[in-house]
């Protein structure tokens, strides 16, 4: 099957007909003329890359009640998503060869997107002895990136360990940033919600901490470090002073951490507790102008998702996450694009080119033009919709955004040439 998209605003300003045949981007042109295609009118749509993200919770194998990677992934491309990255706290846990070629091969079953596993930095995510990195590195998952995500690898020389293992073959290692000693049964951001709610409260040293060790880690060994989900203002400011220095180090920022504050957990509803916390406006403001400027380089979702019984009960007991792949998009556009602190090829930078980059998927995060890989999506900007838990393609449903209304739909969306999500534009509206 051929696609023939007529008049699509690329995120430039160009406005564009995208001749799609044969898994590939043929021609991008004004008005071209192709009988033998299916044509879909894209006036007044933005076409970008098909979006990338380098931090998710797909929960298979072992919590398949949570979500798999076949209702992730669709997910995904309802979102916009053409890759996906899924994080290694699984059951069994993906340090070994097997399980990231499990993982890799289900993404493949699936087919609506690519899943590209990451392995774990340590055995079991323990922090003690480093995993099967060169295996998973070797197998034909091909991993590149390495994390104990939802775990910090603590341990000075662990960290030190596994950044210079990976530099021989220019692989990543991802670090969830949080000294584990200052965060003993934290519950949210500490500060003075915290107090008032009588929570045990998430310093923000306790992330600034472990970026800053890890930043001159990185430069010591000369290898790649990325930064999970930065939360704090000084967090940005250490990364900014790293990348002035030269040192290899990428960050991320998540949807959420945008939009939300540590006030959301004012009525104790469990569907904001989140690891790393919600902070303070003055870190949002923070890592939004982090986003702005440069220094953080993309945003990724953290998607998390937890069945209503580990959400649906007193806040201490509820489990740390939330859901991101079907919403990031609509929240980025909502904080960055509307405030005009992003334009749209930034926003394409940030979710697409700059995640694809890092993480090496060559056929993914390039530009659109012709002869690479039609993935793909087209977005309507002027589109809101009103966010309902029930009817989200993951098989969770702790989204914090439920009843919000937020701004873009995404209304195609191509994979390898294929469409693989379409929405009527009418209803949309």
């Amino acid at each position: 099957m051929s696609y023939l998209i007529k008049a699509a605003t690329l995120s430039d300003g160009a406005v564009v007909d995208i001749l799609i045949a044969d898994g590939k981007i043929a021609r991008v042109a004004p008005d071209i003329q192709e009988s033998n295609s299916q044509i879909i009118e894209a006036s007044g749509l933005r076409a970008l890359s098909g979006l990338v993200d380098l931090h998710t919770h797909l929960r298979e194998p072992g919590r398949e009640d949570s979500e798999t990677i076949a209702s992730g992934s669709l997910a995904a491309v309802r979102g916009g998503y053409t890759a996906l990255s899924a994080m290694a706290n699984t059951s069994p846990v993906a340090d070994t060869a097997g399980v990231v070629e499990q993982v890799f091969r289900l993404g493949q079953a699936a087919g609506l997107c690519d899943v590209f596993p990451i392995g774990a930095v340590t055995q079991g995510l323990l922090g003690e002895q480093l995993a099967e990195i060169g295996a998973m590195a070797t197998s034909s998952a091909k991993v590149r990136i390495f994390s104990d995500d939802g775990k910090c690898v603590s341990n000075a020389l662990v960290m030190r360990r596994a950044l210079e293992y990976v530099k021989s073959f220019n692989g990543i290692i991802a670090q969830h940033a949080q000294e584990p000693t200052l965060t003993v049964d934290a519950q949210m951001n500490e500060g003075e919600i915290s107090s008032q709610l009588g929570l045990k409260g998430w310093p923000a040293i306790a992330e600034e901490a472990i970026i800053a060790r890890d930043i001159l880690l990185a430069e010591h060994v000369g290898s790649r470090l990325h930064i999970c989900h930065l939360t704090t203002a000084g967090g940005v400011e250490l990364v900014r002073w790293a990348k002035s220095r030269g040192i290899n180090v990428t960050a991320e920022v998540t949807p959420h951490h945008l939009l939300l504050t540590d006030e959301s957990v004012l009525g104790y509803d469990a569907v904001f507790k989140v690891n790393p916390p919600l902070r303070t406006e003055a870190d949002v403001h923070a890592l939004r102008a982090g986003l702005a400027d440069g220094t953080i380089d993309i945003v990724a979702t953290d998607h998390a998702p937890h069945p209503s019984e580990d959400k649906d009960c007193e806040w201490q007991a509820a489990a740390f996450g939330m859901l991101g792949l079907e919403t990031a998009l609509s929240v980025l556009v909502s904080t960055m694009v509307e405030t005009q602190m992003l334009d749209w090829a930034h926003l394409e930078r940030v979710m697409s080119h700059n995640p694809a980059r890092i993480a090496g998927y060559e056929s993914h995060g390039h530009p659109i033009s012709e002869g690479k890989t039609a993935n793909l999506i087209l977005v309507d900007p002027s589109a809101k919709r009103v966010i309902d838990r029930n009817k989200m393609a993951s098989k969770s449903r702790n989204t914090p955004y439920d009843g919000l209304t937020l701004p873009a739909v995404v209304t195609h969306t191509f994979f390898n040439g294929a469409l693989v999500h379409e929405v009527d534009r009418g209803a949309a509206k």
